[in-house]
């Protein structure tokens, strides 16, 4: 490689330049171009044309124009000719075109021919056609919501560009980009690890093995790439430790991108609820050729031709298939996305939107879910005395009185700090913080105290850290302060504690003694009993730059206690309060101390008993799972304290064996397995690591708990509209068939309804009011009552009941109003013909009178049990319209002769139609008593306390 290559473009691979810029890692290109990974970390940077510093601004904007963006090649979208054949391909879809075949073929056999045989084939095919179309724009437009909803989700990573540490969006990374990793974070390209402190990754994107593995700024020997340990690959995620790296592959030409290419043709895995309703639409189709059969015997000894039976046959059976429930499905799922969406909650699969109605218990964080993740140090406590802190948020404005005393304190917990403050660059911006939250009010206290932390990092520079994990809930930095090295330790009280053997308070060095060790206790409990969350900050001299962690961590002089405030956010306890009421058990699992927990818990609403049972990880870590289950068990309200995220992980578990549906919070690397394993893994959108994102099934845009009540509320929507489509459908199909067995029960020779006007029924009443029906809002008391049972079919024992029902109520309306039409003309059954005027206006009575009780019942069917006047007549204005689109078709077949020709009406006067209206509302009366009934019988006291 020439010098002059080495400055400008490096030997980079990219998705656009890879096949014309030599790949660094190829094995052909090993006898030109030395590979990345056997160079020493510092030739990597002239390698890749770059420096420690990073890429100078105007060469990252160039190389992004040449190279690409750092993305992977989007999966090909169906052509649009696929999507909507693909609606055809549907169960319901194939019986109808099979149908409509045969109907067609019945019309080309008939002798002499009957038009309405022909209208029967095309009425079909017309069915078929609409219900593509509505599946098809719902197909397309949740595609188009998908791809927005996904941009909402933040994909960044830290960079260094011109010697300042950045916030970029992960597509914006060039081959030469200087990244910083920290633990938690994915990584975004493929790069060379410059510089590694305590650095492991897990491969198990690419590798399939989830073991931890460490990596290493020395050069190694040249080898397959995913074998180099002194690299690191897009789509991992950083473990443990920290460091950073330079990108040498970005996009389609990175190793991940490969395994992509190679992945992305793999087809979707259905939903269990997608199945079910696969498994509901087989049944139902056997049901309506088995109905159909028994149509075509039954009416046989009437002496109809055959091919008459056979086609009415046919009619029947299409009226009994719900061909408007996949395009319902489709509706009622996307606008649940988009509604949760709307409230700050990202669906990334439609399995968790059913998983959300059903939820029984939220194992939930405290810091940025229950609280506002904006730390405040409010006291700082030192050889007895606390010193108050003034002032709130990221400003650094305010002051801490009589500083002078905790001033080292101070210094030596903002030097143990990967954060970074970031001042407002518009009028409209708010200071704020880059990295960790905890670590962002150190800094600010620190500012507070007159520290000027730069200089003190000039002075001091860090050569070693030893990250936070939690297990040790301990962060080590090593520092050079002229001729000596020191270490700045901080962490949780008590484990920092116990590795302390002296103490220095205002200026005084000393050991450690029991009675400064319970001062210091105490003043930790009464800190942690405000809801503050409490550091230790400790130091100790070391001989070299390098030492074990151990030695680093041991013999600590303790300097005193920080104690920072995070208030809860005010929309939680209302959400709290929600959940209870829903019969959803909330837990809080945080690393904080017992106290600090409680307190917040009180604050939220999560505890209201004197006596909550508190558990800590220790605690857990002595449990076996039949102890564990035993604890679960208790009714008790429950906090989980200083635990980890395995511990997480364990009660997830142990929850699941007792048959609870669980939703789990989460944000950080270690909180991924709990979240794949949860019914409900819920990340946090603005605070979470990349890692915790792609693991869990929702991400919260605003990291608030009450998005997850939200969420849950909209979730149990999502399956009762699809519930309410259910009842509807099928009770008005019973309304339908029910007096087409009656006149064949009671010797009349002529059908009630038609399998025209059937069809005419399906489309212009049935389909666009299930639609409306799927866009229906939360019932007012959805979450007043107790979660839905994961085994509870959508055919429940209750929606089969509710159908019959209402169908029952329907049928028995329109048989009475023919048979009361026929009966009033004294004409005998026998001297009906099609054409005669008395049956014509009896058929269209019948049609009337299904069309308009349906317009009642899709009202009846809004809610389970609030009635229809409390949620409002007027509250669903689609479904008005649908129903008055489908009573303006009535109207139309009633009075326009041509389709009176079609349908074999005859207008109606003023009386039959307030017949009808009379009749069309019993459905809604006798709901509205039943649901009457359902209230007082939940009102009534229980026997014991709620």
């Amino acid at each position: 490689m020439s010098g002059e290559q080495a400055s400008t473009d490096p030997p980079v691979m990219s998705g656009e330049q890879a096949s014309t810029d030599p790949p660094v890692m190829s094995g052909e290109q090993a006898s030109t171009d030395p590979p990345v990974p056997d160079l020493p970390a510092g030739e990597v940077f002239t390698a890749l044309g770059t420096s420690r510093r990073g890429l100078p601004t105007a060469q990252a904007r160039a190389r992004l124009e040449k190279y690409g963006s750092n993305e992977l090649p989007r999966a090909g979208r169906r052509a649009v000719w696929r999507q909507l054949g693909s609606q055809f391909t549907d169960l319901f879809a194939v019986v109808l075109i099979v149908a409509s075949g045969i109907t067609f073929l019945a019309y080309g056999l008939e002798e002499p021919r009957d038009i309405g045989t022909f209208q029967l084939a095309v009425a079909i095919l017309g069915v078929v056609v609409l219900n593509a179309a509505i599946g098809f724009a719902q197909e397309y437009s949740a595609e188009r919501t998908a791809q927005a909803l996904e941009a909402m989700v933040p994909h960044t990573c830290r960079v260094l560009r011109g010697g300042e540490r950045l916030e970029l969006p992960a597509r914006e990374l060039v081959p030469g980009d200087v990244v910083v990793l920290e633990a938690g974070d994915a990584v975004s390209a493929d790069c060379r690890v410059v510089e590694a402190h305590e650095l492991t990754v897990n491969n198990a994107p690419l590798t399939g093995e989830s073991n931890a593995v460490g990596r290493t700024a020395d050069p190694v020997a040249t080898g397959p790439p995913l074998e180099a340990r002194n690299c690191v690959f897009m789509g991992t995620d950083v473990v443990a430790g920290s460091g950073r790296a330079v990108v040498f592959a970005t996009g389609a030409a990175t190793e991940f991108g490969r395994i992509y290419r190679l992945a992305a043709a793999a087809p979707r895995q259905k939903t269990p609820l997608q199945l079910q309703v696969a498994s509901m639409a087989r049944r139902v189709a056997g049901a309506a050729l088995a109905i159909g059969a028994l149509m075509f015997a039954v009416r046989l000894p009437t002496g109809e031709s055959t091919v008459t039976l056979f086609v009415f046959a046919l009619g029947v059976m299409v009226a009994l298939v719900p061909e408007g429930l996949p395009a319902t499905l489709s509706v009622s799922l996307a606008i649940g996305v988009r509604r949760m969406a709307r409230r700050h909650a990202l669906i990334k699969q439609l399995l968790a939107v059913e998983a959300l109605g059903s939820t029984t218990v939220v194992c939930t964080d405290k810091t940025g879910t229950l609280t506002q993740a904006e730390m405040t140090v409010t006291q700082v406590w030192a050889g007895g005395a606390p010193h108050p802190v003034s002032g709130v948020g990221y400003e650094p404005s305010g002051e801490v009185a009589d500083a002078a005393p905790v001033r080292e304190l101070l210094r030596v917990a903002g030097l143990c700090c990967n954060a970074r403050l970031v001042p407002p660059t518009g009028p409209r911006e708010h200071w704020r913080v880059l990295g960790d939250t905890t670590e962002g009010a150190l800094l600010v206290v620190a500012a507070k105290a007159g520290l000027d932390l730069g200089a003190e990092e000039e002075a001091a520079p860090r050569v070693t850290e030893f990250p936070f994990d939690s297990d040790r809930k301990l962060m080590t930095t090593v520092h050079k302060t002229g001729a000596d090295y020191q270490a700045c330790v901080k962490g949780a009280p008590g484990e920092l504690l116990a590795r302390c053997t002296d103490v220095e308070w205002d200026g005084r060095h000393g050991l450690l003694t029991a009675p400064d060790r319970a001062a210091v206790v105490a003043a930790g409990d009464a800190l942690a009993s405000q809801g503050l969350r409490v550091l230790a900050v400790a130091r100790r001299a070391l001989d070299g730059p390098r030492p074990a962690q151990e030695e680093a961590e041991s013999a600590l002089t303790l300097l005193g206690l920080v104690g920072m405030l995070d208030p809860p956010r005010p929309e939680v306890t209302d959400a709290v309060a929600v959940c209870r009421r829903a019969g959803i058990r909330i837990v809080m699992v945080t690393g904080d101390h017992p106290l600090t927990g409680e307190a917040v818990a009180r604050r939220v609403g999560i505890v209201r008993r004197p006596d909550p049972l508190v558990v800590t990880g220790a605690r857990l870590d002595a449990m076996d799972d039949e102890a564990l289950d035993s604890l679960l068990a208790e009714p008790s309200e429950l906090l989980l304290c200083r635990v980890s995220p395995e511990h997480k992980m364990r009660v997830v578990t142990a929850l699941q064996r007792r048959g609870e549906v669980v939703a789990v919070t989460g944000d950080g690397a270690n909180d991924a397995p709990a979240l794949k394993h949860a019914d409900i893994g819920v990340a946090m959108g603005a605070s979470g690591t990349d890692v915790a994102r792609e693991a869990a099934s929702m991400v919260l845009l605003d990291d608030s708990f009450a998005s997850i009540a939200a969420a849950v509320r909209l979730g149990r929507s999502v399956y009762q509209n699809i519930r309410k489509f259910l009842i509807y459908v099928f009770s008005s199909n019973i309304g339908e068939l029910g007096p087409i067995l009656a006149a064949t029960f009671v010797g009349f020779p002529l059908v009630p309804i038609s399998a025209v006007q059937i069809l005419a029924i399906d489309l212009g009443s049935d389909v666009m009011p299930a639609l409306a029906l799927g866009a229906e809002r939360p019932e007012p008391d959805v979450m007043d009552r107790p979660p839905r049972s994961r085994r509870e079919r959508l055919f429940s024992a209750a929606v089969v009941g509710r159908i019959l029902f209402l169908g029952g109520i329907q049928a028995l309306g329109v048989c009475a109003v023919f048979f009361w039409h026929i009966h009033s003309s004294g004409i005998p059954f026998d001297d009906f013909t099609e054409d005669h005027p008395v049956y014509r206006e009896a058929v269209t009575l019948a049609q009337g009178g299904i069309v308009l009780s349906q317009f009642f019942v899709s009202l009846a069917v809004r809610t389970e049990r609030q009635s229809i006047l409390r949620t409002g007549l007027l509250s669903n204005p689609a479904l008005l319209a649908a129903g008055g689109f489908g009573v303006a078709v009535m109207v139309a077949i009633s009075y326009l002769p041509p389709l009176q020709a079609v349908f074999n009406t005859a207008p109606l006067d003023a009386a039959d139609w307030a017949v009808l209206a009379g009749l069309g509302t019993l459905p809604l009366l006798a709901d509205e008593g039943r649901k009457a009934w359902l209230r007082r019988r939940a009102a009534r006291p229980k026997g014991g306390s709620p």
